[in-house]
Order: structure tokens, then C-alpha cells, then sequence
């Protein structure tokens, strides 16, 4: 028997080796990459704003039109094992980035815990964090940047 049978997929696969279901399952729904980002022109650093993206169900912290976000939201980005590693605004406790750094996943990730809420209860999640974006205008974002370590 291969040692692997015996580890959880994300442990015995690389992401390019996961199913879709697998893959999907690593979003640990703090809805962190759904946070409005600014990027300075100049030096290309980015801003986390504490503005959601207006599909976004901030308590929830999962997308409302997940199936047809890249149609109705053309600049939601899909993330995919072929361009995660050029993706540099992913949040630092995001599960596809831990994986792709040789990480395990924390505790509070509910493949881990078998608990969806415990994103939320660990204070991962933006869940009581943020406004979403249905009332803010874009030219507005810039009076909510947040300072953190996403």
C-alpha cells in the first residue's frame, strides 16, 4: 500500500494533480481575495481596501455569483495551479498559497478542523470586517485602504 493512500489529497497531491472538487475545496471561504485591491501605478505595490467585492455575501464570505463571476465581474480573477505563483496579492494565510509554498494547512481550515465556521472563529475571515461594495464608489476606495498582513 502507497504511504499516500494514507494522507489527505492535499497532502499526497500537488494542485496541478487535484480535481476540480479538490481544488474548489481548498478555499477556506475567509473572503479575503475578494477584498477591492489598489494598485500603485509606479512601484506596483498593492493596497487591501475593507470593501468587498459587490457579489460577495460579506457574512458568508463566499461569492453570490461564484458560476458566472468572471462574466459579470470581467476583472475577477480564476485562479488556477498555472497562475497562482504569478498572483502576488494572494492573502499570506490563503490555502492554495500555503500549498504552493510546501505549507501544511492551519487548524482552522475546515478541511482540516471539518468545520466551515472555524475560518470565521480563528478571525481569518473578513466576516464582520468589511463593507461590501454595492456602497462604496470605486473613487471612493481609496478612504478605505486597510493597513494588514492579507
Amino acid at each position: 500500500m502507497d504511504d499516500n493512500d494514507n494522507k489527505p489529497f492535499w497532502k499526497s497531491k500537488s494542485l496541478s494533480e487535484m480535481s476540480q472538487e479538490e481544488w474548489e475545496s481548498l478555499c477556506d471561504g475567509c473572503g479575503r481575495c475578494c477584498l477591492e485591491k489598489l494598485e500603485d501605478p509606479d512601484t506596483g505595490d498593492v493596497s487591501y481596501t475593507s470593501v468587498t467585492c459587490p457579489h460577495m455575501d460579506t457574512w458568508e464570505c463566499r461569492c453570490l455569483s461564484y458560476n458566472e463571476r468572471s462574466i459579470i465581474e470581467p476583472e475577477c480573477l480564476l485562479l488556477t495551479p498555472n497562475n497562482l505563483e504569478n498572483i502576488i496579492w494572494m492573502p499570506l494565510t490563503c490555502a492554495y498559497r500555503y500549498l504552493m509554498e510546501k505549507k501544511d494547512l492551519e487548524w482552522w481550515h475546515p478541511l482540516v478542523s471539518g468545520r466551515p465556521e472555524s475560518v470565521h472563529e480563528a478571525g481569518i475571515s473578513v466576516r464582520n470586517k468589511v463593507i461590501s461594495g454595492l456602497f462604496v464608489l470605486p473613487e471612493q476606495l481609496d478612504a478605505y485602504v486597510i493597513n494588514t498582513d492579507l
